[in-house]
């Protein structure tokens, strides 16, 4: 992943291309395709499959509990992120006189779950506004009050990003809100950075993006300390206790915590696609992803100051990630400018967002940048 000859050998599908968009979509390395073709075996196998597949989900729990700093007991899976999220809504069960607190910052997943509640339950909602393509807690303090029942933030942004000053943000808010749980979506930044929010209430990702994983996937991490407060309510069988035992018409006794967000059948695919994919970041290293690609992303930044191009989050020495996003109103030139030299970023709307991870070169982006100044 970190050179040409493992980049040529795990990765194939990047001949040719200069792929910078894996803050949307990451190319899978050839252990995830060969993941994928075991599953199907097993699949092919009908029942006997499972004596293949819940194995895997634990050997899948149990790398990804080691990437994610948590016990086995403290980590679970759903489809994707957006379920974590309105499971979680649904374990916290707000009124309206509970506040939420969340940024303009972050991904939907983790924004609209409490703006959908039914009305008579609808809690209050804060938006955290950014300055300047920043969270500034000076900005979060006013939001915070022993009303406050959740703040939700993501530790990288998707749209520009920006990555918060976690243990910063964990003193605030236990000071100004003791009620308040902490729910820090990591899918833009697990795989990729080192983390330091594990100890965090609540952490969810998606599973195909910097974890170069598949579809179909969701990361929930609980800490023990955290479980009574997050345990879902919501029906199913895989998180029930007695889902088949004789009472299972007269109650429901789910599992506390992390477990409680697994509510139907795993899905197997994408676990045994993920198992695969985390195991090979962890062979690799993140701190030596993080070494590797960090000077990259930097030389983005400052290549772009010299094209005069002003970036949405500015460069954050002490708080590194994968993202350099931009607007131009020349975006839909730009865009294909680069296409047509085989260089992959994420257009949408004006903005322009590149994302540099370990299999990046310094030739993707020279190449990069190379163009644009052409373009421009």
């Amino acid at each position: 992943m970190l050179t040409d000859s493992t980049r040529a050998a795990d990765f194939p599908g990047l001949k040719g291309i200069h792929y910078l968009n894996t803050a949307a979509e990451s190319i899978p390395p050839v252990c995830v395709n060969e993941a994928v073709a075991e599953y199907m075996r097993h699949k092919s196998l009908g029942m006997r499959g499972r004596d293949f597949h819940f194995p895997r989900v634990e050997e899948c729990r149990e790398i990804t509990a080691k990437m994610l700093g948590l016990s086995t007991n403290e980590v679970s899976f759903c489809s994707c992120s957006s379920e974590a999220y309105n499971l979680l809504a649904n374990a916290l069960d707000l009124k309206p006189q509970d506040e939420v607190v969340v940024t303009d910052l972050d991904f939907p997943a983790g924004a609209t779950p409490w703006l959908a509640a039914p009305e008579h339950s609808r809690p209050v909602t804060r938006l955290w506004q950014n300055s300047n393509g920043a969270l500034n807690l000076v900005d979060l303090a006013s939001l915070l009050n022993e009303r406050v029942r959740l703040v939700q933030v993501s530790l990288v942004s998707f749209y520009n990003g920006h990555r918060v000053a976690y243990a910063k943000l964990r003193d605030m808010v236990r000071l100004l809100a003791p009620n308040a749980l902490i729910a820090v979506d990591v899918t833009q930044a697990l795989g990729r950075v080192v983390l330091d929010c594990q100890d965090a209430d609540i952490l969810i990702s998606s599973t195909h993006k910097w974890t170069l994983g598949i579809h179909a996937g969701g990361i929930v991490g609980i800490p023990e300390k955290s479980a009574a407060r997050l345990t879902t309510k919501a029906g199913g069988w895989c998180h029930i206790v007695n889902a088949f035992d004789a009472d299972r018409f007269e109650t429901a006794r789910i599992k506390p915590g992390a477990p409680s967000f697994s509510v139907g059948m795993p899905s197997f695919a994408a676990l045994y696609a993920l198992n695969a994919s985390l195991r090979y970041l962890d062979q690799v290293g993140v701190a030596s992803i993080a070494a590797h690609a960090d000077p990259l992303v930097a030389h983005v930044h400052a290549g772009l100051k010299e094209l005069g191009i002003a970036t949405l989050c500015a460069a954050q020495p002490d708080h590194p990630c994968g993202i350099v996003a931009f607007k131009h109103e020349r975006s839909d030139a730009i865009n294909a400018a680069l296409l047509a030299r085989n260089i992959h970023v994420m257009h949408h709307a004006g903005r322009i967002r590149a994302a540099i991870h370990g299999y990046n070169t310094a030739e993707d982006v020279e190449k990069l940048l190379a163009t644009l100044r052409a373009a421009l």
